[in-house]
C-alpha cells in the first residue's frame, strides 16, 4: 500500500470519527424513539467501520517493504 493511500484512509477515519459524533451531539429533541435508535445504530457502525479504515492505514503506513515481488532474484 503507497504512504499516500494509508494517510489518505487515516484521514478518512477520523473525518468520520468527528462527522458522526458531532451528527450525535447535534440531534434534536422531539423525535420518535425509532428515529435515535436508527440513528445511534448509524453512528455506531460509521465510528467502527471509521476505526478500522484508520487501523488499516496505519499499518499501511508502517508497513514493511514488500519482499519477494515477482521478478526478484532470491
Amino acid at each position: 500500500m503507497s504512504r499516500k493511500i494509508a494517510g489518505f484512509l487515516i484521514i478518512l477515519g477520523v473525518f468520520m470519527i468527528f462527522e458522526w459524533v458531532n451528527l450525535g451531539f447535534n440531534l434534536a429533541d422531539g423525535h420518535p424513539t425509532s428515529f435515535y435508535v436508527v440513528h445511534g445504530i448509524l453512528i455506531v457502525v460509521n465510528i467502527v467501520l471509521a476505526v478500522v479504515l484508520g487501523i488499516i492505514g496505519w499499518r499501511g503506513l508502517l508497513g514493511s517493504p514488500v519482499r519477494g515481488r515477482k521478478g526478484d532474484a532470491g
